[in-house]
């Protein structure tokens, strides 16, 4: 199985990305998004995990798990969503899934900002949590040689071009 998984702070296009290639190759690339598991209040992560970082660790290992379960659905996978990259590769380790392409999706601060306050209208996700958590992701894809896909600077049609490719879908 081809798998290729975009990660990134909230803003960054991955999941424009992702229902990009969706549409246009209906059919040709199984498309999942973390979101998809459901997500509970911060509250409940706490309670249930710990803490949000314990929530977020066991459900990307239960996302790569199920993914590997699926053996081969006869196409490319394209997963999207929010998590450590550290956690990310514990989760594809653990989950044997050795082929996979991990991407980290990223713009700067004020790309982000515009598109959360205008597009997506979550003023509230512009603040400094975000953009320090954004920073966080940068710094661990370039620590771990994680490919980074700047959408502030590469038009969105060469990025969904390049994801296409690690894909394997013409």
């Amino acid at each position: 199985m081809q798998l290729v998984v975009l990660t990134g702070a909230s803003g960054s296009g991955k999941t424009t990305i992702a229902g990009a290639i969706k549409t246009g190759w209906p059919g040709l690339v199984e498309v999942l998004h973390f979101d998809q598991i459901g997500v509970p209040s911060f509250e409940a992560m706490v309670s249930g995990w710990g803490s949000g970082e314990a929530w977020q660790r066991a459900m990307t290992l239960e996302w790569m798990t199920r993914i590997a379960a699926t053996g081969d659905p006869g196409g490319p996978v394209l997963f999207e969503g929010q998590t450590r990259l550290a956690f990310l590769r514990e989760a594809l380790d653990s989950a044997g899934l050795t082929n996979a392409h991990v991407i980290l999706v990223d713009c700067d601060d004020a790309t982000r900002a515009h598109r959360l306050t205008l597009a997506r209208k979550q003023p509230d996700l512009v603040n400094q949590k975000m953009m320090d958590w954004a920073g966080f992701l940068r710094r661990e894809a370039r620590e771990a040689g994680y490919e980074v896909l700047d959408t502030a600077t590469v038009p969105l049609v060469a990025c969904i071009e390049l994801v296409r490719e690690r894909l394997g879908v013409q």
